[in-house]
């Protein structure tokens, strides 16, 4: 295959769907990290973080499917699914899944070759943004510290003023205690 793919340093919530043109036993080596790993070679990735990139058994989804693990499992938006339900659902023996997080915001060109066949770019379902009011009251912005200050001064908390007649009490007894010392002398 000789398609490039271009992995933006900011790209976030793609999935990527290859077939793989090998048997179980051959797709366990492939995904072997000794030294090399035969997938990131084959994929042409520079940078590929294993947490984010399965490579599974479609036969192992049953009960399950491809379609509903990457809906549920991978976050895929339905509609994007819908559009490739039958490439999807036509997919048979080994998958790769590879997600945006597995290239840890490099930027970076694939070149994936055989045994690898880019079948389905997806995107993940973002949530809408919304912009409602603020729950509580609490929340609210405050009001500036000119505001604040004009609109009522504030009261000495009962702390504060006990610090203080506890700072004069020491005073006196300070004079207290030079008087003594002097009169003693």
């Amino acid at each position: 295959m000789s398609d490039r793919i271009e992995i933006r340093e900011s790209e976030s919530g793609v999935v990527r769907v290859f077939d793989v043109d090998l048997d179980r036993a051959e797709a366990e080596t492939f995904n072997r990290r000794n030294g090399s790993w035969p997938l990131q070679d084959a994929l042409g990735a520079e940078t590929l973080d294993p947490h984010h990139v399965d490579l599974i058994q479609v036969e192992d989804l049953t009960g399950f499917g491809l379609h509903q693990y990457l809906e549920e499992g991978m976050g895929v938006s339905w509609d994007d699914l819908e559009d490739e339900h039958v490439v999807v659902e036509g997919l048979k023996g080994t998958v790769l899944i590879v997600g945006s997080r597995a290239f840890g915001g490099q930027a970076q060109v694939l070149t994936p070759r055989a045994p690898l066949t880019l079948v389905a770019t997806l995107n993940e379902e973002k949530a809408p943004v919304q912009f409602e009011p603020l729950p509580s009251a609490g929340a609210q912005v405050a009001p500036a510290p000119e505001e604040a200050a004009e609109a009522e001064p504030k009261k000495k908390s009962d702390a504060a003023m006990s610090g203080r007649v506890a700072m004069i009490a020491l005073l006196v007894l300070f004079v207290l205690t030079a008087v003594v010392v002097w009169v003693a002398s």
